[in-house]
């Protein structure tokens, strides 16, 4: 049994979710199931990111105390999350008390290997609003490709990043006004000096390899100093004995940290050093999003080394979610919330979904809702759910709901039980739109036996009633096989048939068909998505 830590990176605490959010949690989510059905043990873990200038600002908009914000934000991510059935074992905040001491303890740690240093820098400063601007409020002319309308440290067009002072015609996004450039001193965390070592962890296996092609391609530019403060006026904890701020996204890293040592204060029976000690035998698993593997490829790690903790095993790094290609963005108000979704769509839709396009590669995933509803009424009605309605009926009239002793084709039983083992090997490196794919092609072979096998007409012959007691008996156990390999991917579904078949589907199980066995009445299982939920979607969203 192997013990495991697995994290999602934190959803930020100004605003609701959004289906981006909800994917890189599905991802994760379907990947704790299984290992928690292979008997592994897992503490699946998040928080909320909840510092930093744009809650500052949107809790001033709405008149509220910034902690008042993030609570009522923290209380809805747990309740979008939960009605996804994304369970954490734990979904914390990086505003805890926890997180201020850790943090702080790590600051002190690599001050005192003198890893941070002070240096004075230019910044752009708002002069109406009377404060410093982080990059996403500075918008500009890109000075590579001259696109308008990008950040003042990267452009999302031609991928370029670029230093503050290069971008052109900049305007605050607060106050419209044309900013100036003003010198203050921060605190900088000294990461080229870990180069060596951070170039051996990148080529080591933990990332895939065009993800490490990629970063050490940042290497050749060379690594810069990170600043890992911030002016006032800002949301978030000052740094010892300064009038700076930490950076939001140093205390959003060193969240995971004290996210599980919350964790291990509500259960007793968890070692912290056991999971966070450098020669830790434990594992730990990231997912995250391809536009921020800059920060836990690079800087979380060398934090990490510096302070002689545990590194991560692996990183799992998906694309970003676009709809009618089309990145999600709340800013750019491209996006659809987790809760809209839920009041026109079952949960399990869309986690099906995203899980037939999620793969091991960095490739972008496109929310065609035209292609979505096509994939769920013919994979999951037409062809699962088929399955299990033209057996159940026979199962229900003539035999009181109870299965044969004997299946009709042992051969297929062991046919599907010898791929189905197969399949879950790919589990492990989240390649589930191979399982999808390869699942519903075991659909197509099932509901092509009782095609040939008829059983509707051998049932109008009195001597053939033991037979479609078997053939029905198969259909039922060749459906449960594929209900256990689909269980981590449609939680609501699976609890349905659990119910139904009145047994549990597991892995260890998979090669025990259920004969001689009572099962429930059949009941509607899955709906067909329809026109109407389409156009109700895309009327709420306005996209």
């Amino acid at each position: 049994m192997k013990k495991i830590i697995v994290t999602c990176a934190l959803p930020y605490a100004n605003g609701s979710l959004h289906l981006g959010h909800i994917l890189e949690h599905i991802q994760a989510d379907i990947w704790v199931r299984y290992q928690r059905m292979i008997d592994n043990q897992v503490w699946f873990i998040c928080a909320d990111d909840a510092h930093g200038t744009p809650i500052m600002l949107k809790a001033k908009n709405i008149q509220l105390p910034p902690e008042t914000l993030i609570k009522k934000i923290h209380k809805e991510h747990k309740t979008d999350f939960k009605n996804f059935n994304i369970i954490h074992d734990n979904y914390h905040s990086t505003h805890s008390s926890e997180n201020k001491k850790t943090l702080e303890k790590i600051y002190n740690i690599l001050k005192k290997k003198k890893y941070i240093k002070k240096k004075r820098t230019s910044q752009f400063f708002d002069i109406k609003e009377k404060m410093f601007l982080p990059d996403r409020f500075v918008i500009g002319t890109c000075p590579k490709c001259k696109t308008k309308n990008q950040y003042s440290d990267n452009c999302e067009i031609c991928g370029s990043t670029y230093s503050c002072k290069e971008i052109i015609n900049p305007k605050s996004t607060i106050s419209n006004s044309i900013p100036i450039l003003k010198n203050s001193t921060h605190y900088f965390f000294n990461l080229p000096i870990f180069s060596k070592m951070l170039k051996n962890w990148i080529t080591s296996g933990t990332l895939n390899k065009n993800v490490s092609n990629k970063i050490l391609e940042w290497f050749k530019i060379g690594l810069k100093k990170w600043n890992i403060s911030r002016d006032a006026p800002y949301f978030g904890f000052k740094i010892p004995k300064t009038n700076k701020y930490f950076y939001v996204w140093l205390d959003a890293t060193i969240g995971y940290i004290s996210t599980f040592k919350n964790l291990c204060k509500k259960n007793k029976n968890i070692n912290f050093n056991e999971f966070w000690n450098k020669n830790t035998k434990t594992k730990l698993y990231h997912f995250i999003g391809k536009d921020i593997v800059y920060f836990h490829s690079l800087f979380w790690i060398a934090i990490l080394e510096g302070c002689k903790l545990r590194k991560p095993n692996k990183i799992f790094i998906h694309g970003h979610l676009t709809i009618n290609k089309i990145k999600m963005s709340k800013s750019k108000k491209t996006h659809i919330k987790a809760k809209t979704w839920l009041k026109n769509f079952n949960s399990d839709s869309l986690r099906y979904y995203l899980a037939s396009k999620l793969s091991h590669k960095l490739e972008d995933i496109d929310l065609n809702l035209i292609d979505f509803k096509k994939k769920i009424n013919n994979d999951i009605v037409n062809k699962l759910i088929n399955l299990a309605y033209r057996n159940l009926k026979f199962i229900h009239k003539l035999y009181n709901n109870k299965l044969s002793k004997t299946l009709d084709n042992n051969n297929l039983y062991a046919t599907f039980v010898k791929k189905s083992k197969h399949i879950l090997k790919y589990f492990n490196n989240c390649n589930f739109s191979k399982i999808t794919k390869k699942i519903m092609k075991l659909t197509k072979k099932a509901n092509y036996y009782i095609d040939q096998q008829k059983p509707w007409k051998l049932v109008k012959t009195s001597k053939n009633k033991n037979k479609v007691h078997e053939i029905c008996t198969t259909g039922i156990n060749l459906f449960k096989i594929l209900m256990t390999l689909l269980k981590p991917i449609l939680p609501k579904l699976s609890n349905k048939i659990e119910k139904l078949l009145n047994t549990n589907l597991t892995f260890k199980n998979i090669n025990k068909p259920l004969l001689n066995h009572k099962i429930k009445n059949p009941k509607k299982l899955f709906n067909r998505i329809k026109n109407n939920q389409i156009n109700n979607l895309l009327k709420n969203n306005k996209i």
